[in-house]
């Protein structure tokens, strides 16, 4: 897995070995970064489920000021430390290893810009993570948040939250899905 574009572009990411996280493919990152690309530059982004960071990371390497990444397995958390090194991205970036939503309801900070969600498939987070972010004011005004899913997901229609659903992508098996305020 690689960066696609900007600063730390084809920089290789480490990512872990197994079945515990599934990185998202170039084509996905493409597809996803040329969606949302003009509203990168400066933004504070939070990465939520990150993995081993990559699209965290392809946020700073696009011009965001700032990602939170947040991952709860140990093992990723490291991965996503040693990636943030290897890019040289350590300033523009705080790496939080706890339960998504224990990070949801207890920060304390601005609203975010941009939200990255690449959660467990099929497992309900999509909703119970827009409604963490609603409930406690997490995006900012004109912000968005962009989630990887299975395309059988029923968690991704309309909810009953401040967000509406602008856009959904199918890539084979994998979805794209942008929310708004």
């Amino acid at each position: 897995m690689r960066v696609i574009s900007g600063s730390a572009r084809g920089m290789v990411l480490e990512t872990i070995d197994g079945l515990e996280t599934r990185p998202t493919t170039d084509r996905v990152k493409e597809a996803l970064f040329s969606m949302i690309q003009n509203q990168i530059y400066g933004s504070v982004c939070l990465d939520l489920f990150s993995g081993s960071g990559a699209l965290g990371i392809e946020l700073i390497s696009r011009g965001a000021d700032q990602v939170v990444f947040c991952e709860n397995n140990p093992k990723a958390k490291m991965i996503i430390g040693k990636n943030l090194k290897k890019t040289n991205f350590l300033e523009k970036s705080l790496l939080k290893g706890e339960d998504v939503y224990s990070f949801l309801s207890t920060y304390k900070g601005s609203p975010f810009d941009i939200v990255v969600m690449d959660p467990p498939y099929l497992k309900g987070h999509i909703k119970k993570g827009l409604a963490h972010l609603e409930n406690y004011n997490l995006l900012c005004e004109n912000g968005i948040i962009v989630v990887e899913h299975d395309i059988s997901d029923v968690d991704i229609s309309e909810h009953e939250t401040a967000f509406s659903l602008i856009k959904t992508k199918k890539y084979g098996k994998i979805g794209i899905s942008i929310y708004r305020r």
